[in-house]
């Protein structure tokens, strides 16, 4: 069996987005910033996806701001405030962001801003009242993740994001994660910025988008012939945009139903799991992704069994999952997620995350709850021996 468990990674293109894609590359080629009947056939092939893009999170279509991915979302929404302003200033985020944000901050930093990391809960939780005590007079935006996607956290954001409000600071969240997977209203949600990503909901690789509440002031990052509003210069990729239309349009539609399907699945394999001696869940157990499951183990030496060694165990028995733990040089490091939850180095080495999604059926959960009892069992016994 080949059982594909990594769906916050990546996920599979589906095949209405796959057929604009082809429609587009076959068809409506030309580039959307000339102005001949070729070019207007694209642009309106472009234009057409960023209402679709827009339905999801119920935005205006000329807040949604196409970008390569969530990467540059991210990276948009942090540089492009930040080079609004020609003197350092106060930014805030969570110790638990994606590298997308914490790797921007770290540069902002080095040029003499004052970045403060909210720390969170044994659980991945930001507290809002420390968000409400790190605001300061200067604190020109606050960024936190929507749902985190190596322990399946979600953030209080829309009690964040008024906390923020009161004190007059931007808000930035990544809902890369989030989005088609639980319901987001821009309307009501009271956020400046939001990182979409076309990948991460069954569209194309390459596409993604920043939603920019209107009134909000970004500076752009890419200098060149002034698409997307001046924001991100650059010819569109017309049919990666095309198909993350698509795909929103389509998330948002199937959205109530999926999300409970894929919720049932993973507390299905919770269960399944719950009997494995140290196979303990990390995150927050009831504010969590319904697609996801994250654990460490509690027994295990990180060094000798690692969530590398789960990862690549469980990919000989033909299931694809994933390992909080990097690799650098040829030695592991932790999970700075994992530590910023207060774990010790040796659990955030053992970290992995099974993420389900279109494709996973009751099957699959049962397959992998046995083969992850037989790969650890093995593991396990193994260790004992040579100890």
């Amino acid at each position: 069996m080949q059982i594909y468990l990594d769906y916050s990674a990546t996920t599979p293109t589906r095949p209405e987005a796959i057929a604009i894609m082809q429609a587009v590359l076959s068809q409506e080629w030309g580039n959307p910033s000339s102005l001949h009947e070729w070019g207007n056939r694209s642009a309106l092939v472009v234009e057409q996806a960023r209402m679709q893009v827009a339905g999801l999170i119920n935005a205006l279509p000329e807040s949604i701001i196409f970008t390569s991915g969530g990467t540059e979302a991210d990276n948009l929404a942090i540089m492009g405030i930040a080079r609004c302003y020609t003197s350092p200033q106060h930014l805030i985020i969570s110790s638990v962001e994606h590298s997308a944000i914490s790797e921007p901050a770290r540069m902002l930093e080095s040029w003499g801003w004052d970045v403060t990391r909210l720390g969170v809960d044994h659980q991945g939780r930001v507290n809002p009242l420390d968000l409400q005590a790190a605001l300061r007079h200067n604190t020109v935006l606050v960024s936190v993740i929507y749902g985190q996607s190596e322990v399946g956290t979600v953030q209080p954001i829309a009690e964040l994001s008024k906390i923020a409000k009161i004190y007059g600071a931007l808000f930035h969240t990544d809902a890369v994660q989030v989005a088609g997977r639980l319901p987001i209203d821009v309307q009501t949600l009271p956020v400046d910025l939001l990182s979409l990503s076309s990948h991460k909901l069954y569209g194309a690789l390459g596409a993604g988008a920043l939603y920019v509440r209107p009134g909000v002031d970004l500076m752009p990052l890419v200098g060149g012939g002034g698409q997307e509003r001046g924001l991100r210069s650059g010819t569109q990729a017309t049919p990666a945009i095309a198909s993350f239309g698509v795909a929103a349009e389509l998330a948002a539609q199937e959205l109530v139903e999926e999300r409970l399907r894929l919720m049932g699945l993973r507390d299905r394999l919770f269960t399944k799991l719950a009997d494995i001696p140290g196979l303990m869940p990390t995150g927050d157990l009831i504010h969590r992704l319904p697609h996801h499951l994250s654990f460490y183990l509690k027994y295990a030496d990180g060094e000798k069994i690692s969530g590398k060694t789960l990862v690549r165990q469980l990919n000989l028995a033909g299931i694809g999952i994933s390992a909080g733990a990097a690799c650098h040089s040829g030695k592991l490091s932790p999970s700075p997620i994992l530590l910023a939850m207060g774990y010790s180095e040796k659990a955030a080495l053992s970290g992995i995350r099974l993420t389900l999604g279109k494709q996973t059926t009751a099957a699959d959960i049962d397959w992998t709850a046995m083969v992850l009892k037989q790969v650890l069992q093995r593991l396990v016994n193994v260790e004992l021996l040579k100890s």
